[in-house]
C-alpha cells in the first residue's frame, strides 16, 4: 500500500510562504560547523580547503536536487523516510524513520557540545570535567523540561537564532574582508598532502567529510511539507536557493578567515571568532562569540523539540512503533518521546564534537542512498509524477549523487560504522517484535469478532 498524505496534530492552519521556508532552510543548514570547523578543514588542506568546500557543495547539491525531484512528487511531510516508504516498502521507511530520529539526537548532542566548546574557549571553568559534564547534561535536561510544556518558545528561539547567525556572518565577511593579508594564502596545500597520491587522497577525504557535514541540514527542509504553501513547487526552489546561498557564505567565510589568520588558523577552536579578533580587536571576538552562542543554542533547542516529534509521529500517526511512545501530556507534548530522545542524547553527548559530526554524516548518508534510489525507481516506473520541478538528465544526476555518496563510506572510521550498524540492527530487531505484536493483536481482534458473531 502506498502512502502520500501524512497528517500532523501540530500543523498550523497558516502555511509557510516561500521566504519563510527559505529562512527555515538557512537555519537548518548553517549550524555550529560554520563557526567551529574551518580550523579542522584548514588543517587538512590549507587554502585548498576552499576548493574542497566547493566540491562538497556540488556533491551535496546533486543529492539536494534528488530531494527536490522527490519533494515535487509528494505533498506529505516526512522527507527521506516518506520517499523510501513509497519506493521500497514499510520496513525501509521504518529504518529511515529511526535513522532520522537518531540524526536528530546526534544533532542535539553535537550542538550542545559545540556550545560548551565555545564557552570553554574563553571561560576556563569549563575545562573542569565535572563542570563541563554537569553543564552538557543540564542543558539537555533543561531542553527536555521546557519541551514538556509544548512549543510556545520554539518559534521565537528559532527566529532569534536565525537572525543572530545571519547578522554575525554578514558582518564578519564584510568587515573582515578589509583585514585580509594576501601573504596568508600560502601555502595552498599542506606539504604532507603533496608527498603522493595516497596522502593527498587521505587529506582531501578527511576535509571533505567535515565539509560534507556543514551542508547536511538541507534534508530537514521537506520534513514539514504539510505546513508549507504549495510544497511540491516551493520546496525544490528553496532547496536550490539555500544550497547556492550557503555555498557562497561558507566560501567567503573561509577565504576571509584564512586571509586574516593564515597558518595559525589551525590552532584555534573558535577560528571565526579569533580571526575577527585578530582583524578588528576584542569587540570582534565578543560579537562573533555572542552570535555563535545564540545561534548554537537556538539550533540545539529546535532539535530538542523536533526530534521527539518525529518518533512520536512514527508511533501515533503511522503505527510503526508502539503507541505508548507517542503518548502526549495535557500540553500536547510527546512526553515519552522526549524522555527517549533525552536518554539517547545524554549518551551521545559524552563523545567528542568531531565524532558526533561523523555520526551525523553517517546518518545523513543512510538517508541519502535510499532517497537517490527512490528517484531512479520513480523515473523508471513513472510512479508519483512530478509537479513543479523535474530533475533534468534523467538518471545522470542521481547516479553521480549515488556514486559520490558511496565514496563517503571510505572516510568513516570503524567506530562510526559500528554505531551505524548497532542502530540499524536494534531498529530491525525492534521492528520484528513490533510486527509480531501487531499480528498477535490482529488475530486477537479477529477471534473477538468471531465470538461476537456467534453470540
Amino acid at each position: 500500500m502506498k502512502v502520500e498524505i501524512i497528517s500532523s496534530k501540530n500543523v498550523s492552519s497558516k502555511k509557510l510562504s516561500f521566504i519563510s521556508i527559505y529562512f527555515l532552510g538557512i537555519n537548518s543548514v548553517i549550524g555550529s560547523g560554520a563557526f567551529l570547523l574551518p580550523q579542522a578543514i584548514y588543517k587538512d588542506m590549507n587554502l585548498a580547503s576552499v576548493l574542497v568546500l566547493l566540491c562538497a557543495a556540488i556533491t551535496v547539491s546533486m543529492v539536494a536536487l534528488c530531494y527536490a525531484d522527490l519533494s515535487s512528487r509528494f505533498t506529505g511531510s516526512g522527507a527521506a523516510w516518506l520517499y523510501s516508504y513509497n519506493a521500497f516498502g514499510r520496513f525501509t521507511g521504518y529504518e529511515l524513520g529511526i535513522f532520522t530520529w537518531f540524526l536528530g539526537c546526534c544533532t542535539l548532542s553535537a550542538e550542545v557540545v559545540a556550545l560548551l566548546t565555545t564557552l570553554r574557549s574563553f571561560l576556563p571553568i569549563f575545562d573542569n570535567h565535572l563542570v563541563y559534564y554537569v553543564s552538557v547534561f543540564g542543558l539537555i535536561l533543561l531542553f527536555s523540561l521546557i519541551n514538556f510544556f509544548g512549543r510556545t518558545l520554539v518559534k521565537m528561539v528559532d527566529n532569534l537564532s536565525s537572525a543572530a547567525k545571519m547578522i554575525t556572518i554578514i558582518i564578519f565577511i564584510i568587515v573582515g574582508a578589509f583585514c585580509i593579508h594576501f601573504a596568508n594564502f600560502s601555502p595552498v596545500i599542506p606539504h604532507a598532502a603533496m608527498t603522493g597520491a595516497m596522502p593527498f587522497a587521505k587529506h582531501f577525504g578527511a576535509a571533505f567529510s567535515v565539509v560534507f557535514y556543514m551542508f547536511t541540514g538541507f534534508s530537514f527542509i521537506p520534513i514539514a511539507a504539510k505546513q508549507m504553501t504549495n510544497p511540491e513547487k516551493n520546496i525544490p526552489r528553496v532547496l536550490i536557493a539555500v544550497m547556492v546561498s550557503v555555498t557562497i557564505m561558507y566560501s567567503l567565510m573561509m577565504v576571509v578567515a584564512i586571509g586574516i589568520l593564515g597558518t595559525s588558523m589551525a590552532n584555534y577552536s573558535t577560528p571565526i571568532a579569533n580571526a575577527f579578533e585578530t582583524g578588528v580587536g576584542r569587540w570582534g571576538y565578543i560579537l562573533v562569540i555572542a552570535g555563535m552562542l545564540i545561534s548554537i543554542f537556538g539550533v540545539a533547542f529546535t532539535a530538542s523539540f523536533n526530534t521527539p516529534s518525529l518518533i512520536a509521529s512514527l508511533a501515533s500517526e503511522h503505527a510503526m512503533l508502539p503507541k505508548w511512545i507517542g503518548k502526549r501530556n495535557k500540553h500536547d507534548a510527546p512526553w515519552v518521546a522526549i524522555i527517549l530522545t533525552a536518554v539517547v542524547s545524554l549518551i551521545l553527548v559524552t563523545q567528542s564534537y568531531l565524532f558526533l559530526v561523523s555520526c551525523i554524516v553517517l546518518a545523513s548518508f543512510v538517508q541519502y542512498v535510499p532517497s537517490i534510489l527512490a528517484v531512479i525507481k520513480f523515473k523508471h516506473t513513472n510512479e508519483f509524477p512530478n509537479h513543479g520541478f523535474k530533475l533534468p538528465g534523467k538518471y545522470i544526476i542521481p547516479v553521480l549523487a549515488l556514486l559520490i555518496s558511496c565514496y563517503m563510506v571510505t572516510n568513516f572510521t570503524i567506530k562510526t560504522i559500528t554505531v551505524g550498524v548497532v542502530v540499524a540492527v536494534v531498529a530491525a530487531v525492534s521492528y520484528f517484535f513490533i510486527k509480531r505484536d501487531e499480528e498477535h493483536e490482529a488475530r486477537h481482534q479477529e477471534k473477538l469478532a468471531k465470538l461476537r458473531i456467534k453470540r
